[in-house]
């Protein structure tokens, strides 16, 4: 085996810049991410462990297909049971940690954690970890009364903030003001987008019997969403709402109608006609046809957009220089038959300097063997820290020739 250092320009670390699209269907308060179906497991009844009918994805994907059963068994302790699944657990203990859905004993409420669980008790907790797009309709964002909505108040800041990008952030402008407004927020979670979501990419589009009724671009790049379609439609080129960027959020104000047909799309109040503060109905916030109406499947709603991922990515060449890397360990490198005598001692190991390599350099000639020349095939590359720890290997798919004249750089990838 032949260990070599890697030089000052060997190894460097760069960002890669991704754009993963995103696609969204909802209809019948059903959530349809990517047009990734359900898929039913032969050991459980969702293959990923989360409801895609909502479009839940998996965070690392833990637990694929395995069921939850009850196996009798016990790791460590009697408390800690074994369920055919991974899952995060710790143990009450003087240290007195828990998980950060737990009242911890330095919350203002530590009852839960002080009175129901006692010294040497395991809390355990569940993978996969999940999430999935939601709407929430709000019809008293922040009344001079006292009422209002905390989710709203929170984007407050934050909304006059993007003003400088647009007026129709702003909580108070000339276009409205939205302490007032029915307005209706649209929660997309970072892991679909990673660190933001890419300006321009967004479309909102709302459907009616499956027509399309209407369409909002971010066309002009400032996150204002813009109805481009259909062309000639009620609203054509109006703002009916904005998206942050950075948080994930989609709040729409338009309140037109965008046809004259009749719907039941909330849970309290009658028909209304088709708008964009309906926009979502069914999308993981309890509307549903029990308790809206079973009309509200005349409509279906489309979301797409593209986020922005940046990965860190470790880039190393390893080189075979020539006249390096020649001899290989695979036993089949040496001429069977031959007998490997060694000496051995408490002084001193020595095998036979008269064993023979096989030669296997092809000719152009049948039943012809060509001149002897040193070559092996390299099939994997491993990575040692400084005190020569494996750390690492690059496995080939396919072995590459390295004969004793030639050079040879493999290059290393690695996301942190």
């Amino acid at each position: 085996m032949s260990l070599k250092k890697f030089g000052n320009k060997d190894v460097f670390v760069n960002t890669m810049r991704a754009f993963p699209t995103c696609d969204f269907v909802v209809f019948d308060s059903k959530v349809i991410y990517n047009s990734v179906p359900a898929q039913s497991g032969a050991r459980n009844y969702q293959v990923r462990n989360v409801s895609s009918s909502k479009g839940f994805i998996s965070l690392y994907e833990y637990n694929i297909d395995r069921p939850w059963v009850d196996t009798g068994r016990t790791v460590q302790t009697a408390s800690i049971a074994d369920t055919g699944r991974i899952y995060p657990w710790i143990s009450k203990d003087s240290a007195r940690s828990s998980f950060k859905t737990a009242n911890s004993f330095q919350s203002s409420d530590s009852t839960t954690y002080n009175n129901e669980f006692q010294y040497g008790d395991v809390l355990t907790n569940v993978y996969p970890l999940k999430a999935s797009i939601s709407r929430e309709y709000i019809t008293t964002p922040s009344s001079s009364g006292g009422t209002y909505n905390k989710h709203f108040v929170a984007l407050k800041n934050r909304l006059n903030f993007y003003s400088l990008r647009s007026e129709h952030y702003k909580v108070n402008s000339s276009y409205g003001n939205k302490n007032i407004q029915t307005l209706n927020m649209v929660s997309i979670p970072s892991i679909f987008y990673g660190s933001r979501i890419y300006p321009g990419s967004m479309s909102l589009k709302w459907y009616y019997t499956g027509s399309l009724a209407a369409e909002l671009q971010d066309s002009k790049q400032n996150g204002e969403l813009i109805q481009v379609g259909p062309p000639g439609s009620v609203g054509s080129g109006s703002v009916a709402g904005v998206v942050m960027y950075d948080e994930g959020i989609i709040i729409l104000t338009g309140s037109w109608a965008l046809n004259g047909e009749s719907l039941t799309l909330r849970t309290a109040g009658g028909n209304d006609s088709p708008k964009w503060v309906y926009f979502g109905a069914g999308m993981n916030d309890g509307v549903t046809q029990a308790t809206a109406n079973s009309n509200m499947i005349n409509a279906s709603f489309g979301m797409s957009f593209k986020g922005q991922t940046e990965t860190q990515v470790m880039t190393m060449f390893a080189h075979a220089r020539r006249g390096e890397v020649n001899y290989s360990n695979n036993p089949t490198f040496l001429q069977y038959g031959q007998t490997k005598t060694f000496h051995t001692s408490s002084h001193v190991y020595e095998e036979s300097k008269d064993i023979q390599l096989k030669n296997f350099v092809s000719s152009s000639y049948s039943h012809y063997s060509a001149s002897f020349e040193r070559q092996v095939f390299i099939s994997r590359v491993a990575l040692y820290d400084k005190n020569k720890n494996l750390i690492g290997v690059a496995t080939l798919a396919n072995p590459v020739l390295k004969k004793e004249a030639e050079d040879v750089s493999f290059k290393l990838k690695l996301d942190i």
